[in-house]
């Protein structure tokens, strides 16, 4: 915008300097001409009396002083054809100045000046000079550079004006981005200064105002997240005293567990909630296969339950992923959950972890169910993805969850086919930033 700025004030300067420069240089080539003939004018006139009264000696000793004293020839045809002074052919414009009328001829070189004096016994005389275009021209070159060099100046003097101009109207916009890229990045306590003109000012309020806002809206929901903390607490309390009045000891550990796996999933969406109100600059990781190992361990009692079969592949080593460890333990979870909900009990399913070579993970599920829906299947298949939407009357939110985790990571999310028929979900989680120093949002191929 600065640029383009500048290029305008530049471009109407330029035109009107030439409107005016290029007239007024004609202009003045124009003057200098005419008094370079009228002075040439001037001196001959000096020479029409004497034409008229004067012998022919007395008359070419005065052409011939009056030409030394001007720098110019001088010449005077008498009616009798005698030529005085400078030698000089008998033109026609010397013949038609000879019928009493004085003119000036332009020629090659210069210009002609013809002065007819009457009043002499035998007729016509006439006095010619040559004024040549060095002299019709002189100064006017260096008038030109003057000129020229005076437009230059305004130039650059409008340059210099529409640049300050320019950097007025840009740096409040660039001070905008900055604090919107900014805001972008969860650093909520930006804020833009307000300058400039009135509308950028406008504009840089506006954008505090947004930033307050949703300063305020975040604080109201990790409040409402702390509120939803506070009710469970009651009903979470009173099913574990529930569950260890149970006479079962075996019935009663495991519904305690349950109970502790629904208050952790609560309290790690709070805790969650909480860090990104709150945290800038830091980067959550965690040892994919530690969590893994911990998630399918608890899901592989409902499956004993239930008939299916499980199958684990994990890696021999921790594996950091850019992902805090209740986000990809809500992912498994999410994941796992889809599959006892959609397919028959008595399904197995198989969960692999595996490095990549780039750092990060890549997380597979895959089930040996009736599989997905023809058209579902892809990097983003249409409809599955969207958050709210299902197709199995379920409220639509697991598969969104792994989806948003992969891309929090800087990885991907896709649907396939496995073999044999079921569903393949295979989400790659990037390494931590720490690790690599690859730009969020990037995980190498």
């Amino acid at each position: 915008m600065r640029r383009r700025l500048t290029l305008l004030v530049a471009s109407i300067t330029g035109l009107v300097l030439l409107a005016f420069l290029v007239p007024l240089a004609v202009l003045l080539r124009g003057v200098a001409a005419d008094r370079a003939v009228v002075a040439a004018t001037a001196d001959v006139q000096a020479l029409v009396p004497l034409v008229g009264t004067a012998a022919p000696d007395g008359l070419r000793l005065a052409a011939e002083q009056v030409g030394a004293a001007a720098d110019r020839p001088v010449t005077v045809f008498l009616p009798d054809g005698t030529v005085l002074g400078d030698d000089a052919p008998r033109t026609d414009g010397v013949e038609l100045a000879a019928r009493g009328e004085s003119l000036t001829v332009a020629r090659d070189q210069g210009r002609e000046i013809l002065v007819a004096v009457q009043g002499r016994p035998d007729g016509t005389a006439v006095i010619r000079t040559f004024v040549p275009d060095e002299e019709l021209t002189r100064g006017v070159y260096r008038s030109w550079l003057v000129l020229a060099g005076l437009g230059l100046a305004l130039l650059l003097l409008g340059l210099a004006v529409a640049d300050r101009l320019a950097r007025s109207l840009t740096a409040p916009i660039t001070e905008l981005s900055t604090v919107s890229h900014r805001l972008a990045g969860a650093e909520l306590t930006a804020r833009a200064t307000p300058s400039g003109p009135a509308e950028l000012r406008a504009v840089a309020n506006a954008l505090n105002r947004l930033a307050a806002r949703i300063q305020e809206l975040l604080r109201d929901e990790r409040e409402q997240l702390a509120d939803l903390s506070h009710r469970l607490r009651t009903p979470l309390t009173s099913l574990r005293l529930e569950s260890e009045s149970l006479a079962d000891p075996r019935e009663a550990a495991r519904i305690t567990e349950r109970v502790d796996a629904v208050e952790r999933a609560v309290t790690g969406l709070i805790r969650q909630a909480r860090r990104r109100g709150t945290e800038t600059g830091t980067e959550p990781a965690c040892d994919a296969t530690a969590v893994v190992r911990e998630r399918v361990a608890f899901w592989t009692v409902l499956a004993e339950d239930t008939g299916r079969a499980v199958e684990l592949d994990l890696a021999d080593r921790p594996l950091p992923v850019r992902l805090p460890a209740d986000e990809l333990a809500a992912v498994l979870d999410a994941l796992l959950g889809n599959v006892f909900a959609h397919t028959p009990d008595g399904t197995g399913f198989a969960v692999a972890l595996a490095p990549r070579p780039g750092g990060g993970a890549l997380l597979t599920v895959t089930d040996s169910g009736p599989g997905l829906p023809a058209g579902l299947v892809g990097p983003a298949p249409a409809g599955v993805l969207e958050r709210g939407a299902s197709a199995a009357g379920s409220t639509g939110l697991g598969l969104d969850i792994a989806r948003r985790a992969a891309r929090d990571s800087g990885g991907r999310f896709e649907l396939s086919a496995a073999d044999g028929g079921g569903a393949r979900v295979a989400v790659v989680l990037g390494p931590p930033l720490a690790a690599t120093g690859t730009p969020s949002g990037v995980v190498p191929a």
